[in-house]
């Protein structure tokens, strides 16, 4: 806990077995839950998740990406976590930084916190491909522009969020592919959550999850929908159920069936 806030740390999982035990060697004591969602791995996460003690999940088949994270957020909101960090099972990012993120949000200061690549210069150190460098930093300055904040990076995947934000914000709206990270932070930008930015290291290995140069066009192409669809509802030309308040939230019983403890 910090503050009094219950922390879950959430890994949504995916073929993790190789680089799971140390990146849950790293999560920290203040850590009140740490919770795995099995996307329907082939491989032995889901075994060595429950030796290593983490409370587990497993989907039925393989949901992708976004909807991995929407069973992560409403089974640690389930849990009564306040404040929920997403961790990579795959060991790119260090949880050594989740007190850091957490405790923004639990200063009240912030809603959202993202660890970013490009803050310092650990990106290209750390090994990320010089291609997805400069895509990284289009994609940032065209958002900005046209989401009217200033942030140094939007395709982090390690991230801390409050309850309130992940209670808000219609995620079930969201794809189920990548791009529901970038659509999240736009979202927060909607709905006018605080968002804060954290420097933090990134190591690229053979084990650590990469897309490769197909899905990260298609991820690209998922951005600037993403931010059209976001100029489009605040300029009301166009509702969009993903900006809208009535959209559907982690927190209905439309979703409730689509995770089941083992």
């Amino acid at each position: 806990m910090i503050n009094g806030k219950r922390i879950a740390v959430v890994m949504p999982a995916y073929n993790a077995e190789k680089t799971l035990q140390a990146t849950v060697g790293e999560v920290p004591e203040l850590v009140d839950v740490c919770i795995l969602v099995d996307d329907h791995s082939k491989d032995q996460t889901v075994d060595l998740a429950h030796r290593l003690g983490l409370l587990v999940f497993q989907h039925d088949r393989n949901y992708g990406y976004g909807r991995n994270q929407q069973t992560c957020y409403r089974e640690a909101l389930a849990a009564g976590a306040d404040i929920v960090v997403m961790v990579h099972p795959d060991y790119q990012y260090t949880p050594s930084l989740v007190p850091a993120m957490a405790g923004m949000i639990a200063s009240g200061v912030y809603d959202m916190v993202l660890g970013s690549r490009i803050l310092g210069s650990g990106a290209l150190k750390g090994g990320m491909p010089l291609y997805k460098y400069i895509s990284n930093r289009f994609l940032t300055a065209f958002q900005n522009l046209f989401l009217g904040v200033k942030l140094s990076e939007y395709h982090t995947g390690f991230r801390a969020f409050s309850k309130d934000l992940l209670e808000t914000l219609p995620l079930l709206e969201n794809s189920d592919d990548f791009v529901f990270d970038n659509q999240m932070i736009a979202q927060a930008v909607m709905f006018g959550f605080r968002i804060g930015e954290i420097s933090c290291p990134t190591k690229y290995f053979e084990e650590a999850s990469s897309i490769n140069f197909k899905r990260s066009v298609e991820y690209g192409i998922g951005v600037l929908t993403t931010t059209a669809s976001f100029v489009a509802h605040k300029w009301h030309l166009r509702r969009i159920p993903r900006f809208d308040p009535t959209g559907r939230k982690i927190t209905q019983n439309y979703y409730s069936a689509l995770a089941h403890r083992p």
